[in-house]
């Protein structure tokens, strides 16, 4: 078996110390001493006590900046569930770390502001991508982005939460129906080309034709 590198010793040592005096009483020197580490072997690592509990948000993002830039993904709103797909696996290979995780940020409310803040960021990327790709400059066209952007992210939330809670058993299959249910409510205006719409008439379509011409013409 492999020795567990200082980082994943001091991660260890701090969730242990963490359920066994909660967060706010757990010092970084306590840390350290239950880890069999130095203060600059822990800074080395991490900034506090608080980076220790989350992920590493800042190359989580970059991450998913660079399979945006790089995707082939027909639309923008796939190309965001395909990145976001990203976030999940990495929670789901964290395993019990994020479920220990989870559980703190539940209880401690100076943790569950960072972890709404991070929400923030990622929503934020996928926003800003969804704008850039369909070059809104519209008000209707920016919110759209706003809320196709929320749509993801609350789904996968959504799934991860429920995962965490240890009410899922299946979360990427879940994830995939979520991400369904978010397609399908913004199908019509994630696809460019022409819409159909069917309707009954009366009237012959030799003399419907020139109306419709029309009105797919107008501005």
């Amino acid at each position: 078996m492999s020795k567990s590198s200082p980082r994943d010793r001091l991660a260890q040592a701090a969730f242990d110390l963490f359920d066994e005096r909660g967060y706010e009483q757990t010092t970084v020197d306590e840390i350290t001493e239950r880890a069999g580490l130095g203060r600059t072997t822990f800074f080395r690592y991490y900034r506090s006590k608080e980076d220790v509990i989350f992920p590493d948000h800042d190359l989580l993002l970059g991450l998913l900046g660079d399979r945006l830039r790089t995707t082939g993904q027909p639309t923008a709103l796939t190309a965001v569930i395909d990145a976001v797909r990203l976030v999940l696996s990495h929670y789901l290979d964290e395993g019990e770390v994020a479920r220990r995780r989870y559980g703190l940020t539940s209880t401690v409310p100076a943790l569950r502001d960072r972890e709404i803040a991070s929400v923030a960021r990622y929503q934020r990327l996928f926003r800003e991508y969804i704008a850039d790709r369909a070059s809104a400059t519209a008000e209707s066209a920016s919110l759209r982005a706003e809320l196709m952007a929320a749509a993801v992210v609350a789904a996968h939330n959504h799934v991860l939460r429920r995962w965490l809670r240890g009410e899922c058993r299946e979360p990427m299959r879940q994830f995939e129906d979520a991400m369904h249910q978010v397609t399908v409510l913004f199908a019509s205006s994630d696809v460019d080309g022409t819409t159909i719409v069917a309707f009954r008439s009366g009237q012959d379509l030799d003399a419907l034709l020139p109306a419709l011409r029309r009105l797919a013409e107008a501005p």
